[in-house]
């Protein structure tokens, strides 16, 4: 009965439910379907209509309540098209769409852009993965075991409720609370196989590298050019994703902004993991987003276009940092010196900055032997990639002797670390294949390790030169503390175990895994091994509100 005049602000999603139980962050089917209305992260649709808002909330083909069968991203751009062109004839509506979802409501905001509606005015995408071979799938060629299978689960269980198969939703659904991360019975994959939509897992899984189908099923968005809005999160495993759409739709006309908080996955609160970064981590997407959409679906000066365009959350200090564009800092070289056991001891090796120098004990060359056993292959802990994310406190995980750690003395100046590093490692393999796991922590004055960016890298020859690209991050290291960067061979189950056969068939038998020992070089010299800081200038000050 409001004489306001309406807009709509439209979601399309999956039918299904994002859930934590504490240890897995899967999604579990729920027969409610729009009715959880993706309230996980944001505020209730009625929050919205609050505000002026018609908000349409629907279930993609064969979730939830919708008919049809469900394939996973095939009908998301005919779909979006045919929703946003009816949304903008609703009674009420100006005819002007905008879209907000995260996850794969993100990507289904992707694909219906990409048909070009001529309603669809702007976009709130959050966390995505824009190239969902790099983005999703895999990272650095290796596929992230963890969070596909746990998601192949709960896509294959909520199909077998929605055909009735008690038998089947009862095993995939204690499969959820206990994934079959080793080896996955004959049984088990039956089952999954019958109900995974387009059985997208295994096709994913044996698809580890770039080509076709992962260019075809990605979303395409030549010629797009819309406002957008985009929500990332420093332990979100498709921060990449995030990025690398925010970086290509920079490149155009429309204006974008991009705020990246210290959230996993879900929830967006002030709590990742072991750490509370304190009240300012409250997500304030919601305002932001009515902001946003007000702007662009009812021509209001919200002033949004005149604050700096991107927010990023500092961890450490727990406050927001503003800029007008993604920082791309210099980066500094950190040398890993080593006596050799680093291994063994957690002063065995050192992190040094290019300036400092080595103590009499470290040699100017040197080289730490890392072995890898994948009867005890190292256990994922926290970070982008496993479940659950966050930041933990890894003293006792660094206490493994298949963990290399390079520690640097007491900072004695605050560090700001802001953008993305790389580690850089120079290395021979007794295999023609291997993975690199690189977690970069900030050591306490009380001795607890707490990791704040990591990354992973699969390498298919016996090595030499590896650079492992870490997660961006945006961190604030107090004088005092130290850095560490901790090295390993395994980061499971977030990624899948590499059989060190080079063998690409990812569907490999634990039995079937090798043992072999990766050398690291360490040292000062122009071959030696180091991690790159985005180090932002002391000097420089971030835009404030």
């Amino acid at each position: 009965r409001s004489r306001v005049r309406r807009v709509v602000a439209l979601v399309i999603r999956g039918g299904d439910r994002d859930y934590r139980d504490g240890r897995y962050p899967h999604r579990v089917s729920s027969h409610l379907g729009r009715a959880i209305a993706s309230t996980v992260v944001y505020a209730h649709p009625r929050w919205y209509a609050a505000r002026g808002y018609i908000v349409v909330v629907q279930d993609v083909r064969g979730r939830g309540t919708s008919q049809g069968k469900f394939r996973l991203f095939e009908g998301e751009v005919e779909d979006g098209f045919d929703t946003v062109e009816w949304a903008a004839q609703l009674p009420g509506s100006t005819g002007k769409v905008g879209m907000y979802g995260f996850s794969y409501q993100g990507m289904t905001q992707l694909y219906a852009a990409s048909a070009k509606p001529n309603a669809l005015k702007v976009l709130c995408p959050g966390m995505v993965g824009y190239n969902l071979y790099s983005d999703w799938a895999y990272e650095n060629g290796a596929f992230c075991l963890q969070a596909n299978l746990g998601w192949a689960v709960q896509l294959a269980a909520e199909t077998a409720r929605l055909q009735g198969d008690e038998l089947a939703f009862n095993e995939l659904y204690a499969a959820s609370r206990n994934l079959p991360i080793y080896n996955i019975s004959p049984q088990f994959n039956e089952i999954l196989r019958k109900y995974a939509p387009s059985n997208f897992f295994e096709e994913w899984l044996n698809r580890p590298q770039f080509d076709e189908y992962w260019e075809q099923l990605s979303p395409n968005l030549d010629g797009v050019d819309l406002p957008m809005l985009h929500i990332g999160g420093w332990f979100d495993p498709y921060l990449r994703g995030t990025l690398n759409l925010y970086k290509t739709m920079g490149d155009r006309n429309s204006p974008q902004s991009l705020i990246i908080g210290p959230w996993a996955h879900l929830p967006w609160g002030r709590k990742a993991g072991a750490i509370d970064y304190g009240a300012a981590a409250n997500s304030p997407v919601d305002e932001l987003q009515v902001r946003w959409c007000d702007r662009f679906l009812k021509g209001t000066d919200t002033g949004i276009l005149e604050e700096p365009s991107v927010r990023l959350f500092e961890m450490g200090r727990n406050r927001w940092q503003y800029f007008n564009e993604f920082p791309d800092n210099k980066r500094s070289p950190y040398y890993l010196a080593s006596n050799g056991l680093a291994g063994m001891r957690d002063d065995g090796g050192q992190l040094m900055a290019a300036s400092a120098e080595l103590t009499p004990d470290l040699p100017t060359e040197s080289e730490d032997i890392l072995v890898r056993d994948p009867w005890r292959p190292v256990p994922s802990l926290g970070g982008h990639a496993a479940a659950p994310a966050g930041s933990f406190d890894r003293l006792a995980l660094d206490c493994r002797t298949d963990i290399l750690t390079y520690t640097s003395a007491p900072l004695t100046e605050d560090l700001q670390i802001v953008g993305k590093g790389v580690v850089e490692i120079y290395c021979q393999a007794e295999a023609p294949s291997f993975d690199l796991c690189a977690v970069l922590s900030e050591v306490q004055p009380s001795g607890g390790v707490y990791n704040f960016t990591q990354g992973y890298i699969r390498v298919d020859s016996d090595g030499e030169f590896v650079q492992i690209p870490l997660q961006a991050t945006c961190m604030f290291v107090a004088r005092g503390n130290c850095l560490r960067l901790s090295l390993s061979a395994d980061c499971f189950p977030a990624y899948s175990l590499n059989s060190g056969t080079g063998d690409l068939a990812k569907s490999m038998k634990v039995m079937e895994a090798k043992i072999f020992a990766i050398a690291i070089k360490t040292g000062t010299s122009h071959f030696a091994s180091k991690i790159l800081l985005p180090l932002w200038d002391s000097g420089e000050k971030s835009d404030e509100l």
